[in-house]
Formats: structure tokens, C-alpha cells, sequence
């Protein structure tokens, strides 16, 4: 097993890596910004080391500093979490350059998922189904685009190969907006991720977001944990996400869930990954891959039993997988609220000193979080300060649990989507299953 890993990240992941690390022995090392000093996995790791200011840009993106960081405490490898360098191949390639073991995918898997172009090729390869697109990169031929949007029917949706969450796409309704539209789009996608090349997709109205977990060894051997239902989304950004999905069959969760596995035999994937689909007419497409582990993955450890990041450190220790495909079982459902510190009504980050925390318990209840009572949530990170999950032996009963917890939880000095969650989780749409992506903006007026 390794000795020792740098966990290059803050909050609560960081906080899950580090526990996930004890289990199995290893020792750790909290890199952080002279802003989170204080987070309770820098006071639990075994060493630490301040890697810059506040601002993301100038500490948790520095590539330097990390790697020095692993440097000087001898450490052997760097676990990436989420968000921040999870996804950046030059920064996987970086760490394994510099004799560390990258806790993820090899850096040419990071790329050819991380293009969205690329990406769908693989897939379609592979055999996973894919929205019907321009299969490749449009080009500057009006005429060709023209053609092509006719055929594959509109509406349909302009998106970036470098974009990502929630950026770079525009939907288009009519030939008369298509070129504009694409104009557009390519100068927002070369402004926000270097890279300005765009494709295009038929748009599917009124689909709901289902993803497929994965787990893949260096042995050849990988094996898909079911799927997640993320259809409760505002802006693009996930709010609630549940495990199993309600509606969705054992033989699609079989066909489905074997073709990624297939996949990530095919491209030579290492560690835990995400297939990320629209659904729609019990029909699944193909999106994109997430080469990293989820902020959602709590749900799916729950009604499995499988700790997804203690596997990923057994892989990076070029162990084989600990589970089969065919010990994966299904136990109950389980339901994940993002706690954010923001207001629940126009969504504005709440910074500020928590002044009193109570965090709900009982069966089947599961908090991932950071904070603390006394604890200051900075203005300079993403707003989520916790998950909380509920499990039960069937999805009514989830929902109930996960009732009670929220109305059990309290955190004063700031303000949280909280009563935001509790609303979601009265609705009668959430409660008969299967809302569609659209569905929470509807609810809320956006």
C-alpha cells in the first residue's frame, strides 16, 4: 500500500481522502491556502503545508507547489479529489513526471475524456450509446452545418469540446439563430477554456441526468457500481442526487452499466470514473466522462457497501479490484442534499462564522462535511460546506429520513439551502420520481 499522499485539495473530500487514508494506513499530508488553516482535515493529517493565498489561482491551482509540497514530505503520491486539477492531464502528467503516483486516470485518458469530441468517438467505439451529433468538430462550411442541423432536427444544442460544468452551450431553435449562435459560442469557449472548437447535438427537451459509477484496475479488470438519478439541477449544477434512479429497469441497468464497464476496458481506464448520460424515452446518450471521483459518490457507497475512495487508493497501489461484477448488489436507496452556505431563496453566497452546528444522526444517516461550530466559511470557494445522504430500505423511506434530518439540522451564523432541500423533498413531483432536468428551475421561477 502507499506510504504517504499529498491530498491536494480542501473541504470536505479532503476531509473523506484523509479518513479513507487512516483505514488503510496511510499516512497524510493537508496542502492548503493561508485561508484554510483551520479546516479540520489540515488539524488531522499527519503533516501539512501551505501552498499560497487564498485565491484558488495563486494556492489549489499552483502545479509548483503541490509537487514541492509532496517533495520536501517525502510523500509518494497526490489524490486530486474533485474539482480544482482533478481533470487536468498536464497536471496528472506533472505529478508522474516528477516520480508521484497520480491518484486517477493515466493524463491521455484525462485528454480523450476530457474533449467532448474525442470522447464520443471512444464511446460510439465502445458501443455506449450517443446523442446524435455532428460526430466531430464543426468546421467553418456554413453550408455543411446548415445541412446537418436539418438532419439531425431541431432543436439542437452548440456545445464546447473543452467545456465543462455547465459552461460553453447555447441551444438553438431555429436555422434563422444557428450561425450566430455557433459564433458566439466558439468566443466564449476560447475565452473560458483555451480552446474554441465546437460540436453540435440534437437537444433533448425533457430528459432526466442518469450516471453510471465505475471502477477500473491496471489489471484489465473493471466492473460499473449501478447509476444515479441528478435530474435536480439549477443552472446546471446538481442540488440533489439519489441512487438507485427511480424507473430505471434491471436489464437497462445491466446493458448499460456493462458498455461502460466495456468501455473502460477498452481505453485502458485506471481508477474511479463516471459516465454521465441523458435520458429520455427510456432511451440512454451518451454526454460525457468524468475522470475522478463524484461529489455524489456517497449515494452510490451506500446502497452498495463499496468505499469507491479506498478503492481508488488501491489502485494506484496497482492493486486489483476487491469486488467482482458479480458481488455489486443493490441494497435500499439512498438520497444526497448539497448543503451550500448561500441564501435559499436568491442563492447568494452567506460567508460567515457558524455560531452553533448540530449535524442529525439516526439509521441510515450519513454527513460529509468540514465544518464546525467556530468555524469561518471563506468567500473564496465553491459554497457547498457538506452532503448530507439518507439511506433507507426502500426510496419512501429515504425521502422520510432525509425529511427528518433536515429538519433536525442546524447551522447559525450564515444561511443555507437547507429549507431549499426541504421543500424539494415535499414536492410532489420529487416524490413520484423520474422530474426531469428542467424541472427545479420550472419549480423556482428561473
Amino acid at each position: 500500500m502507499i506510504e504517504k499522499i499529498v491530498i491536494a485539495n480542501r473541504g470536505e473530500i479532503a476531509l473523506r481522502i484523509l479518513r479513507a487514508c487512516k483505514e488503510l494506513g496511510i499516512k497524510t499530508v493537508a496542502v492548503h491556502s493561508e485561508a484554510d488553516r483551520d479546516l479540520m482535515h489540515v488539524r488531522l493529517a499527519d503533516e501539512s503545508v501551505c501552498i499560497g493565498p487564498a485565491a484558488s489561482a495563486d494556492s489549489y491551482l499552483q502545479v509548483p507547489s503541490i509537487i514541492s509540497a509532496a517533495e520536501v514530505t517525502d510523500a509518494v503520491a497526490i489524490h486530486p479529489g474533485y474539482g480544482f486539477l482533478s481533470e487536468n492531464a498536464d497536471f496528472a502528467e506533472r505529478v508522474e513526471e516528477s516520480g508521484f503516483i497520480f491518484i486517477g486516470p493515466k493524463p491521455e485518458t484525462i485528454r480523450l475524456m476530457g474533449d467532448k469530441i474525442t470522447a464520443i468517438e471512444a464511446m460510439k467505439a465502445a458501443g455506449v450509446p450517443c446523442v446524435p451529433g455532428s460526430d466531430g468538430p464543426l468546421d467553418e462550411n456554413n453550408e455543411r452545418t446548415l445541412k446537418l442541423a436539418r438532419e439531425i432536427g431541431y432543436p439542437v444544442i452548440v456545445k464546447a469540446a473543452g467545456g465543462g460544468g455547465g459552461r460553453g452551450m447555447r441551444v438553438v431553435h431555429s436555422e434563422a439563430a444557428l450561425l450566430n449562435a455557433i459564433s458566439l459560442t466558439k468566443a466564449e469557449a476560447g475565452a473560458a477554456f483555451g480552446n474554441d472548437t465546437v460540436y453540435m447535438e440534437k437537444y433533448l427537451e425533457n430528459p432526466r441526468h442518469v450516471e453510471f459509477q465505475v471502477l477500473a484496475d491496471t489489471h484489465g479488470q473493471a466492473i460499473h457500481l449501478c447509476e444515479r438519478d441528478c435530474s435536480m439541477q439549477r443552472r446546471h449544477q446538481k442540488v440533489v442526487e439519489e441512487a438507485p434512479a427511480p424507473g430505471i429497469s434491471d436489464e437497462q441497468r445491466q446493458r448499460i452499466g456493462e458498455r461502460c464497464a466495456e468501455a473502460c476496458r477498452k481505453i485502458g481506464y485506471r481508477g474511479a470514473g463516471t459516465f454521465e448520460f441523458l435520458y429520455e424515452n427510456d432511451e440512454f446518450y451518451f454526454i460525457e466522462m468524468n475522470t475522478r471521483v463524484q461529489v455524489e459518490h456517497p449515494v452510490t457507497e451506500m446502497i452498495t457497501g463499496i468505499d469507491i475512495v479506498k478503492e481508488q487508493l488501491r489502485i494506484a497501489a496497482g492493486e486489483k479490484l476487491t469486488y467482482t461484477q458479480d458481488q455489486v448488489r443493490i441494497n435500499g436507496h439512498a438520497i444526497e442534499c448539497r448543503i451550500n452556505a448561500e441564501d435559499p431563496k436568491n442563492f447568494m453566497p452567506s460567508p460567515g462564522t457558524i455560531t452553533d452546528l448540530h449535524i442529525p444522526g439516526g439509521p441510515g444517516i450519513r454527513v460529509d462535511t468540514h465544518i464546525y461550530a467556530g468555524y469561518r466559511v471563506p468567500p473564496y470557494y465553491d459554497s457547498m460546506i457538506g452532503k448530507l445522504v439518507a439511506h433507507g430500505e426502500n426510496r419512501n423511506a429515504a425521502i422520510a429520513r432525509m425529511k427528518t434530518a433536515l429538519s433536525e439540522m442546524v447551522v447559525n451564523g450564515i444561511k443555507t439551502n437547507a429549507p431549499l432541500h426541504l421543500e424539494i423533498m415535499k414536492d410532489g413531483a420529487f416524490i413520484a420520481g423520474g422530474a426531469n432536468i428542467h424541472y427545479l428551475e420550472k419549480k423556482l421561477g428561473i
